[in-house]
């Protein structure tokens, strides 16, 4: 998956992501008392995202469906994140992630946990 989504973008797929399949007018209604959007800015960022194949609308009612998935985004955005940031080198990502940072002794056995599953 390689689809770069922008900030109002996710706002929209959030709510696809949260709540299923609905129509544009519901997402429009979601965002508006979320975020304060009117109806012409909500469908226009539908659009896009129907656009970049990340929706996919269907009749009747301008049902809106989710082709991705938030976990396929989320490994997207950490893969380009890791690359611009930190010249692809996951262990410098986690090296800044992790410094400055108090984790308590359940989060630290938690990653420890994590990394042994890897193995």
């Amino acid at each position: 998956m390689e689809i770069k989504l922008f900030d109002s973008e996710l706002k929209v797929m959030e709510i696809l992501w949260r709540e299923g399949d609905l129509t544009a007018g519901q997402i429009a209604s979601i965002l508006k008392e979320e975020t304060g959007w009117n109806r012409n800015t909500t469908y226009t960022v539908i659009k896009k995202c129907i656009d970049k194949g990340a929706i996919e609308r269907i009749e009747p009612k301008f049902i809106c469906k989710a082709l991705i998935s938030k976990e396929d985004v989320q490994a997207y955005e950490t893969e380009e994140l890791v690359e611009r940031m930190f010249n692809g080198s996951k262990k410098q990502f986690f090296a800044a992630l992790l410094s400055g940072q108090t984790l308590t002794p359940d989060e630290i056995q938690e990653l420890k946990d994590m990394a042994n599953q890897i193995k």
